[in-house]
């Protein structure tokens, strides 16, 4: 089973890895949370080239770390979006949502 994390990359990029699901979504919504308030880059970029499984708790935690961005005034974008998660945004309605930097 691959371990799912929320780390730091290049400068203003946090890398999104592993299982998304009701099980991990709790410890990464407070890693991703503390590391956005914590960066000191201008803008931030979340990839989810790492993610290998997601469920709406995946898509959850997108909203949740954008709006975490908003609040710290940081333009916020989401790189290679996972197919299960760009279905589940369809089907949500939050396809136009997460497109927009």
């Amino acid at each position: 089973m691959t371990e799912s994390a929320v780390r730091v990359g290049a400068a203003g990029e946090l890398l999104l890895s592993g299982v998304l699901d009701y099980r991990t979504g709790p410890d990464l919504r407070k890693q991703g949370q503390a590391l956005i308030q914590a960066s000191s880059a201008p803008s931030l970029v979340l990839d989810c080239s790492a993610v290998t499984k997601s469920s709406s708790v995946g898509l959850s935690l997108l909203l949740c770390f954008m709006r975490d961005a908003e609040a710290a005034n940081k333009p916020f974008s989401i790189r290679a979006l996972p197919e299960d998660m760009r279905e589940i945004a369809e089907v949500s309605g939050l396809t136009e949502l997460l497109a927009h930097p």
